[in-house]
């Protein structure tokens, strides 16, 4: 039996949307992370109340912004893919919004990735040149994905991600970036820690929204009618 379900909805899709309503993803996850020198951040906060008001009404909430650069990279996607694929001989399968059979959590990974046995993600970005060129120079998964590609790979049960950075604008040899992660046990036993705490509290809050409804709905049904 699989660890997790693969929606069958391609993303971006209105289907696809609705398969992430109210669930802890991996493109969002790095705000339950965020902190202050005392009470929550700003970003925990207000993607607690995303995921609480998604539940409470139906409705998706933080996806309807796009950029030029966003769009830039989403473009890219399909070339990136290709690019990966000759330079390491494997293949990426694509796949759909992938969640938890009974946690609110899921992810939308760019591919999944077979090498010498061992099971792995493909997560790829096209981001600005510049910023290519630093994850170039830095060698590593960039510290902006690491909580994503941490959550991707608990989702999924991965052995490991590679990370995949590609810019068409620079000169050839420099147009395409890998890197490994390897999963780390501790690493994925505190992510999930993490997101179950996140997810308590969400749930914590929506039941507090549901007492409201429930407690106007009372009042509005003893009021008189004139």
């Amino acid at each position: 039996m699989s660890r997790y379900i693969v929606s069958p909805h391609a993303q971006g899709t209105e289907e696809w949307k609705q398969d992430r309503l109210g669930k802890a993803t991996g493109s969002a996850i790095a705000a339950i992370f965020a902190t202050v020198k005392t009470g929550e951040a700003a970003a925990r906060a207000d993607y607690r109340m995303d995921l609480v008001l998604e539940r409470i009404t139906g409705n998706v909430q933080g996806l309807d912004f796009t950029s030029k650069d966003m769009e830039w990279g989403t473009a890219q996607e399909p070339y990136s893919r290709m690019a990966y694929e000759m330079a390491t001989d494997r293949m990426v399968q694509e796949s759909g919004f992938v969640y938890l059979p009974n946690v609110a959590a899921g992810c939308s990974v760019d591919g999944f990735i077979h090498d010498g046995g061992r099971f792995g993600i493909w997560e790829s970005k096209s981001p600005k040149s510049k910023t290519h060129l630093a994850y170039l120079m830095g060698k590593k998964l960039p510290a902006l994905y690491v909580p994503q590609v941490e959550h991707n790979l608990w989702i999924t049960g991965a052995q490991f991600a590679d990370f995949t950075s590609f810019d068409p604008r620079m000169p050839e040899p420099l147009q395409l970036f890998i890197v490994r992660y390897e999963r780390d046990e501790a690493r994925i036993q505190a992510h999930e820690a993490a997101v179950m705490q996140f997810l308590m509290e969400v749930k914590r809050d929506e039941k507090a929204m549901l007492d409201l409804i429930a407690e106007r709905e009372a009042e509005l049904a003893g009021a008189p009618h004139f």
